[in-house]
């Protein structure tokens, strides 16, 4: 494991616990299907209620049988007693797997819904695999509390206290004996619990670091080749899956504790009722047949109890599955606080009013970790200013670029405008509201966002450009793959727009995947456009295509563009220069080659002035 990975779990292993979750937590989750759960329940009653009275029969055949007296019916009723509870075990049993499967499919859809609306600050700080364990294994292991005894446990439980008031009617003294046996066994499995519990959870977190590197290493297979990086991912993997089984083990440990309890205490249980009850018969103190039918309903109050014990050894391992689920279900989802709006901002001026911006706490800490340099858990976790008293305006229907040095901060000035965070001081007015008063989907639909690396989604090219404009016609989304020059991907493909872009589009090229993602945004007709880098991976031909392209959609719309390449924004109404988070300059391509020294800096290096120009 490598040092800044070490460190990061061995600070998180400092904490007792990790997330927790109580019963009550978990009861909403069995709950989902209330028809098929009534089922299930009502067949488990009727289930014990066979099983309670077979051993009264078997009673009465035996005592018939030492009376000489004719069977007549028992026989038969025992017989489809028998088959009665098999069937109503097997329904059951059918139902309970469906119930489970539905607690399943709502956590995962809960849980997803939840992932999906959680701020951006709890990606940046949490990993991708994880994420998708808690999604995946986590929730799985809540059909266990169903299909592993918690449903059934509950006709095991009329069976049990049927099974002992039968013994205590029989045989007092022979049932207190039996009785001291199993409230031993049952104490000793409580003081268990807990333990596992804890090495559940922990076994499901290393299970969450496990899918964390293997997701790091595939989605970045070419890198690691590239590099000659292979057998050192595979041994970071390895690790992590040596962590995963290290902490299956524990709970493997914890949970063989059960077993053998539960099976002394049954030995224990038989023997004395066997060897007690027999010296009983023997006195002529029980009958024979009182002693067959105390052992029968000892069985039958013995399997009810293996029952709960299961089903509280279930609970336990979901409650650590649960804590997990629950750690992301209790936070506040990205628009939680936001003022609900009628109508989409009509205007698209924009404008910034000393905004300031540094990152929280917990992206902070989540970065230290990852970069390990959390060994002093007691240094401060304050970010530094990322953007510091930033102030200009964005006149409406006109074209502002922001430049500057690499780490300026251009790119958290549009994540900032899109509300993926909000300004640390200060404010972003746009159409004449600040934007925190504004619903982040109403402030979104009138906002285009091309991000600097320019992401595709796995699946085919129509569903890339649908996602923004799901009700898009095929002649629009060929109309703007023509206006980006991107129809000849298109053409050379059978299956046209149905073609697959694969993962993260690995089958386009850079300014494929590029192009794709400004024709995303350009389809949506945006009344302000945000474009990070967006000519960046495009050769001249196909920059000067796109140059074009934009322009023509530019017309009455508001376009905020950052660039490296000055050559893409000398015709902008307005440039911002920025400089470590402070605005250097605004102006003109013309205005700032001749009043700002920063500006003149970076076109002197990009040859669009000589070097020796003043």
């Amino acid at each position: 494991m490598p040092m800044s990975e070490r460190r990061g779990f061995l600070r998180r292993a400092k904490d007792d616990d990790g997330p927790k979750a109580s019963v009550r937590e978990l009861l909403p989750y069995l709950f989902p299907k209330r028809g098929l759960l009534a089922g299930a329940l009502v067949l488990s009653v009727l289930g014990a209620v066979t099983s309670l009275v077979q051993p009264l029969l078997v009673q009465q055949i035996i005592t018939a049988v030492q009376d000489s007296e004719p069977l007549t019916w028992l026989p038969w009723v025992l017989v489809t007693l028998v088959l009665v509870d098999a069937a109503l075990g097997g329904f059951q049993h059918f139902l309970l797997q469906i119930l489970g499967e539905h607690v399943v499919l709502r956590t995962r859809t809960q849980l997803v819904a939840r992932l999906l609306h959680l701020p951006i600050a709890e990606f940046d700080q949490r990993r991708t695999g994880d994420l998708v364990s808690r999604v995946g294994s986590d929730t799985t292991l809540l059909r266990a509390v169903l299909t592993q005894g918690l449903v059934e446990s509950v006709g095991g439980l009329l069976t049990f206290v049927g099974a002992i008031v039968a013994m205590l009617v029989i045989d007092p003294a022979l049932f207190g004996l039996t009785l001291l046996v199993v409230v031993v066994a049952f104490a000793a499995v409580l003081v268990v619990m807990p333990m596992l519990t804890r090495a559940t959870r922990q076994a499901q977190e290393q299970v969450g670091h496990l899918t964390s590197a293997l997701e790091r290493a595939i989605s970045a297979v070419r890198t690691v080749r590239a590099s000659n990086a292979t057998d050192r991912e595979i041994a970071v993997v390895g690790e992590r899956s040596e962590a995963a089984f290290g902490a299956g083990v524990r709970v493997a440990r914890i949970s063989a504790l059960v077993v053998p309890i539960a099976g002394v205490a049954v030995q224990v249980a038989f023997l004395v009722v066997i060897g007690v009850g027999g010296l009983r018969v023997a006195t002529g103190e029980l009958p024979i047949a009182s002693l067959v039918g105390f052992l029968m309903f000892l069985s039958y109050m013995i399997f009810p109890l293996g029952q709960m014990i299961g089903a509280v050894t279930a609970v336990s391992t979901a409650l650590g599955a649960l804590g997990r689920i629950q750690e992301i279900v209790r936070l506040a989802p990205e628009d939680a606080g936001d003022i609900a709006v009628d109508e989409t901002p009509t205007g698209d001026a924009v404008a910034f009013e000393g905004v300031s911006f540094r990152y929280p706490e917990s992206v902070v800490r989540s970065r230290r970790e990852v970069e390990g340099t959390d060994a002093d858990e007691d240094a401060p976790l304050e970010s530094p200013i990322v953007l510091q008293d930033v102030s200009f305006t964005v006149a409406p229907g006109t074209r502002t670029a922001i430049v500057g040095p690499s780490g300026a901060g251009k790119s958290t000035l549009f994540a900032l405008v899109e509300r993926f965070y909000d300004p640390t001081a200060g404010r972003i007015v746009i159409a004449g509201r600040d934007a925190r008063s504004v619903e982040r989907r109403a402030l979104r639909a009138g906002i285009g966002y091309v991000e600097q690396d320019a992401p595709v989604l796995a699946g085919t090219i129509r569903d890339n450009l649908l996602l923004a404009s799901p009700d898009a016609t095929d002649e629009r989304l060929l109309d703007v793959l023509g206006r980006v020059n991107l129809r000849e991907v298109v053409d050379r493909s059978p299956e046209g727009l149905d073609a697959v872009v694969g993962e993260r589009g690995v089958r386009l090229s850079g300014g494929e995947r590029q192009r794709l993602a400004i024709a995303r945004a350009l389809l949506s007709a945006p009344a302000l456009l945000l474009l990070d880098e967006s000519t960046s991976s495009l050769d001249g031909r196909n920059e000067a295509q796109l140059q074009g392209a934009i322009d023509e959609v530019a017309t009455g719309r508001t376009l905020l563009v950052i660039a490296h390449r000055l050559s893409t924004v000398v015709g902008a109404d307005q440039i911002v220069v920025l400089d470590q988070g402070r605005v250097a300059a605004t102006g003109t391509h013309a205005e700032l080659l001749a009043s700002s020294p920063l500006y003149r800096e970076l076109a002197q290096h990009q040859l669009l002035v000589p070097a020796d120009a003043a």
